[in-house]
C-alpha cells in the first residue's frame, strides 16, 4: 500500500508508486551527471531526518509526484541538503548510500528502484556533487571549508544562509581547529561585527556585537542559553559556531543577559559515521603546554548510536609576566537515530583558574587617557586569581509523528561554582596611579531551562507553510557574596607588589537573585512563486519575572512583565545566486544590574525593550559568497551619574553597514572577512545632556580580512596571514575621552600529510606579529563601569594533531 506525500499533486497525474526493497547491504548510488550540465538548479533546503521525511519535503518544495510505501524506506536516514540543485540532483543527494537510485516515469513524476551493481556501464555521482555520505556531511560545509551553509535558526530549525531573513555566519569545526582556537574569545576575532571587550588574560569574556555587549551567559549551547560555562567557554566541545546579528527572542527566547546586537549559538560535536581519534598537541608563549583528544565512534544496526569524547588540558606562563593559566575541560555527547526518532545528550565539565588575572582599566573624570604603548607590565597583583568550575548538559529530542509533523523537546542545567580574589584599576590622575581594594568575591549559579515545540509542513493551494510553535522556560538562581581588605596603591606603568591581604575589614551584602523567564513564540514561514519568496510572520509572548534578596531580606521592587514581541522577516530569491532579504523584530530582556563599582551596587532595573530594522542582500557565486546589510537597533542605555550611580538614562541607537565574505574565489586561495561602518547615538538622555554623543565602546569601522593560500608546489602546506583594523572608541558619555583606534596582524602556517595511514596536521601561527601594544576597546564591563581593554602582546600558538 503506498501512501501520497503530504504535498500539491497534480490531479490529472495517476498516483505513483515507489516499490523499493529494504536493504542493509546498500551500494553506492549510481547515476548520470547530465543534470548539471543540462537542467536548471534551484535553492533548496531539507533538515537531516528519516528518508521518508526528507524524500517528502524535497518533491513538495520541488513540485513534483512521488508516492512511498511507508515499509521501503522504514529504518533509513537521510542528511538532508541545503544548496542548488536540480530536481534529479537533489533525489540523487536524499538516496545517496541508500541502495536505491530515481527513475523517471512521467514528465514530473518519479519512482525510485535498487541501485544496479557498479560495473563498466554505470558511474560514480561526481565529487563535485558529493556531499559525502557520514553525519559529518550535514554541515555542509561552503567552499573553502571556513563556515558552514547551515546555521542554526531557534525555532525556526535549522536554514541555509540564503534563505535566513537576517545576517549570520556559521563558522566550521576546521576554523577552530586551523586558527587554534582555545575559547570563543579567539574565535570571534574572524568576524568584522563582533569584539572581544575583556582582556584575554583577564576573569571572564566578554564581547561586543553591533557595539551592543553580549555576555557568556548569552551564548547558547544547541539552542538553549546560560548552560554553557559563564565565564570562559572552551572550544574543544564545538562543531560549529552560529553567529546571528540582531535581536533573537522570536528564535530561541528571552535572552538572560539581555543581549540585543546578536546571538552565539554553539552546535556540540557527534560521531560521524567514520571512527575518529585525534590526539593534539599545543604549545602558547610564553609557557603554555596542552593536549585533547577526540574520539568518535557510532554503533549497533545503521549505526544509530553514537559517542563523542572531547577533552582538553592546558597549563603554564602567559605573555604576562606573573601569570599562569590553568584549564580542563570534558565533554561527551551520546546520540540516537532511528526512523522517526532523534535523540542526544551531552555531558561537560570545565574548571579554569587564572593567576595575575589581568583587569580593566577605568578612568576618572578629567583625566588624560592612560597610553597603552607605555604599559609594558601586569599591573594586577600576583595573589589575585579566578576559580571558576562549571558542571553543564542537555538533553534533546525529536520524533516525527509524520512526513509532515515533527515535536521536540530539550532541557539543559548548569551549576556554575566561582571564586575569585581581585582588585579594580581605576587610573586617578595622568600619572597612572590607581587604588588598588583587594575583593573575595563568591557566585554560585544554578541554571535550567527547557523548551518544547512542533513543527509542520504543509500547503494551502500554492502556498507552502513551515509552522512552529515553541515554548521557552528559563530558571536562574545566583548568590553573591564576598569581604574587601584594607586598601593599597600601584601604578600601571610602574606596578608596585603589595602585600597579601589579611583580615577583611568589610563585608559585602549577600545577595540572591532568581530569574523566571517564559515565553511562547508562533511563527510561520510563507513560500510562494515556487519558493522565491519566503515571508516569516511571528510573535513571542514573553513574561520576565525578577525577585532579589538582600541579607535574607527580599528587596523592592519586584519585577514581573509581559510583553509580545513580533517579528517579521522576507526573503526574495532574485535568481537562484541572490537573495535579497529584510526584517523587523522586537525583543523583551532582564534589566542590567548595577556594577559593584556603583555606589547602588547590586541593583536591578526594570525589563527593556529592544527593536531591530535591517535589509541586506546575499549573494552567493557557488564558491565565494558575499553579503551586505543595513541595520538599526535601538535600546534603553544606562550610565553612571555624578554621584556614581548606575541607572538607566535614555536610548542608545546603533545604525550601520556591513560586508561580510567568504569562501574560495580561486583555486587553492580562501577569503574570510568583511567591514563594519557603525554610526552609535545616544538619544533621549536626561535634559539632553549626552543626546547626539556616541555611545561607549563603538568604533566607526570594524575591519578583518583573513587569507590562506594552498602551496601547489609542496601539497599540503597552507600559508595563512589575517588582518583586523577598529577605529577608535569613547570610553565616557560625553565623548571626552578617547582611545585610538589599532590594527592586529596574524601571520601562519599549516602541513598536513601522512605518516604511514596516520594523518598528520601540524600548525603554527603568530598573533600580533607587530608585538602592538594598544587599547582594544573601551566598553562597559559585566561588573564595573566602562573601561579600557589592554591588548594581547605578541602570542606564538603551535600545534600538531595527528589521527588514528
Amino acid at each position: 500500500m503506498s501512501v501520497v506525500l503530504p504535498y500539491r499533486l497534480r490531479s490529472t497525474r495517476p498516483l505513483l508508486r515507489l516499490s523499493l526493497l529494504l536493504s542493509l547491504s546498500a551500494s553506492p548510488l549510481l547515476t548520470s551527471t547530465s543534470w548539471a550540465e543540462d537542467v536548471a538548479r534551484r535553492s533548496y533546503q531539507v533538515p537531516a531526518s528519516s528518508l521518508g521525511a526528507a524524500l517528502t519535503r524535497f518533491a513538495g518544495l520541488a513540485g513534483v509526484d512521488l508516492s512511498v510505501d511507508p515499509a521501503l524506506v522504514n529504518g533509513r536516514d537521510s542528511a538532508g541538503l541545503s544548496g542548488e540543485f536540480a530536481v534529479e540532483e537533489g533525489f540523487a543527494q536524499l538516496l545517496q548510500d541508500s541502495g536505491l537510485q530515481l527513475q523517471a516515469v512521467d514528465e514530473q513524476a518519479y519512482t525510485v528502484t535498487p541501485a544496479p551493481e557498479q560495473d563498466g556501464s554505470t558511474h560514480q555521482l561526481p565529487a563535485t556533487v558529493v556531499l559525502g555520505g557520514s553525519s559529518e556531511a550535514i554541515e555542509q560545509e561552503y567552499a573553502g571549508g571556513q563556515v558552514s551553509r547551515r546555521s542554526s535558526l531557534g525555532m525556526l530549525g535549522d536554514g541555509d544562509f540564503m534563505e535566513a531573513p537576517f545576517s549570520l555566519t556559521s563558522y566550521t569545526s576546521d576554523t577552530v581547529k586551523n586558527q587554534q582556537v582555545r575559547t570563543l574569545g579567539d574565535l570571534v576575532a574572524s568576524d568584522p561585527s563582533v569584539r572581544t571587550t575583556n582582556p584575554a588574560g583577564g576573569r571572564f569574556e566578554q564581547f561586543s556585537i553591533r557595539g551592543f555587549s553580549l555576555f557568556n551567559s548569552d551564548v547558547a549551547l544547541g539552542g538553549l542559553y546560560g548552560i554553557l560555562p559563564t565565564y570562559s567557554i572552551d572550544m574543544e566541545m564545538v562543531e560549529r559556531v552560529d553567529i546571528i546579528k540582531g535581536p533573537g527572542a522570536l528564535l530561541g527566547g528571552i535572552v538572560p543577559r539581555g543581549s540585543v546586537g546578536g546571538n552565539i549559538n554553539l552546535e556540540p560535536k557527534r560521531a560521524g559515521d567514520q571512527p575518529l581519534t585525534e590526539l593534539t598537541g599545543s604549545y602558547a608563549s610564553a609557557g603554555q603546554f596542552g593536549g585533547a583528544v577526540d574520539i568518535g565512534r557510532r554503533f549497533g544496526e545503521v549505526q544509530r548510536f553514537g559517542v563523542r569524547f572531547n577533552g582538553v588540558r592546558q597549563s603554564g606562563d602567559t605573555e604576562w609576566d606573573r601569570q599562569q593559566v590553568e584549564r580542563e575541560a570534558s565533554v561527551i555527547g551520546l546520540d540516537l537515530r532511528e526512523e522517526r526518532v532523534r535523540l542526544s545528550l551531552d555531558l561537560g565539565r570545565s574548571e579554569r583558574q587564572t593567576d595575575a588575572p589581568l583587569e580593566r582599566v577605568g578612568v576618572a573624570a578629567g583625566v588624560k587617557m592612560p597610553k597603552a604603548e607605555d604599559i609594558s607590565r601586569n599591573f594586577a597583583q600576583p595573589w589575585t586569581v579566578t576559580n571558576t568550575k562549571d558542571t553543564f548538559g542537555a538533553v534533546r529530542g525529536e520524533f516525527d509523528l509524520s512526513d509532515s509533523l515533527m515535536v521536540y523537546a530539550a532541557a539543559g542545567a548548569r551549576k556554575g561554582n566561582y571564586d575569585f580574589r581581585r582588585h579594580e584599576v581605576k587610573v586617578t590622575n595622568d600619572a597612572g596611579d590607581f587604588t588598588i581594594t583587594p575583593r573575595d568575591f563568591r557566585r554560585d549559579e544554578e541554571v535550567k531551562t527547557a523548551t518544547v515545540g512542533l513543527r509542520s509542513w504543509f500547503n494551502t493551494g500554492s502556498v507552502g507553510h513551515t509552522l512552529n510553535l515553541s515554548l521557552n522556560r528559563f530558571e536562574m538562581d545566583f548568590d553573591n557574596a564576598g569581604e574587601r581588605f584594607a586598601k593599597g596603591n600601584s601604578n600601571i606603568y610602574q606596578p608596585i607588589v603589595l602585600p597579601e591581604p589579611g583580615q577583611p575589614n568589610r563585608f559585602d551584602t549577600s545577595t540572591h537573585t532568581e530569574n523566571r523567564f517564559t515565553s511562547l513564540a508562533l511563527a510561520d514561514t510563507l513560500s510562494f512563486a515556487d519558493d522565491r519568496v519566503l515571508l516569516t510572520l511571528g510573535a513571542r509572548l514573553q513574561r520576565v519575572e525578577v525577585e532579589s534578596w538582600s541579607n535574607g531580606v527580599r528587596d523592592e521592587p519586584v519585577y514581573d512583565e509581559q510583553a509580545t514581541s513580533p517579528a517579521v522577516g522576507l526573503v526574495v530569491k532574485v535568481t537562484d545566486r541572490l537573495s535579497l532579504y529584510s526584517n523587523y523584530m522586537e525583543g523583551l530582556s532582564e534589566g542590567q544590574t548595577a556594577p559593584t563599582s556603583a555606589a547602588n551596587a547590586n541593583q536591578i532595573f526594570a525589563p527593556v525593550r529592544s527593536k531591530q530594522v535591517e535589509a541586506g542582500a546575499k549573494y552567493d557565486l557557488g564558491t565565494f559568497a558575499v553579503t551586505t546589510s543595513v541595520f538599526r537597533i535601538e535600546q534603553p542605555s544606562y550610565l553612571f551619574d555624578a554621584q556614581n550611580n548606575f541607572k538607566p538614562d535614555g536610548e542608545l541607537r546603533n545604525q550601520g553597514l556591513e560586508l561580510s565574505v567568504f569562501g574560495e574565489p580561486a583555486r587553492g586561495v580562501r577569503l574570510l572577512g568583511g567591514v563594519m561602518l557603525l554610526d552609535s547615538e545616544q538619544t533621549k538622555t536626561t535634559a539632553e545632556e549626552f543626546d547626539g554623543k556616541r555611545g561607549t565602546g563603538a568604533p566607526v569601522v570594524n575591519a578583518n580580512l583573513g587569507a590562506e593560500w594552498d602551496i601547489d608546489s609542496l601539497h599540503g602546506l597552507t600559508l595563512t596571514a589575517r588582518a583586523i583594523h577598529t577605529s577608535s572608541q569613547y570610553l565616557d558619555a560625553a565623548n571626552e575621552q578617547k582611545i585610538d583606534g589599532w590594527e592586529r596582524y596574524d601571520l601562519g602556517a599549516r602541513y598536513a600529510f601522512k605518516v604511514g595511514d596516520s594523518p598528520v596536521t601540524v600548525r603554527a601561527t603568530v598573533e600580533n606579529v607587530l608585538d602592538k601594544t594598544y587599547w582594544a576597546s573601551a566598553a562597559t564591563s559585566a561588573d564595573s563601569a566602562a573601561g579600557l581593554t589592554l591588548s594581547t602582546p605578541r602570542t606564538w600558538l603551535l600545534s600538531t594533531t595527528i589521527g588514528f
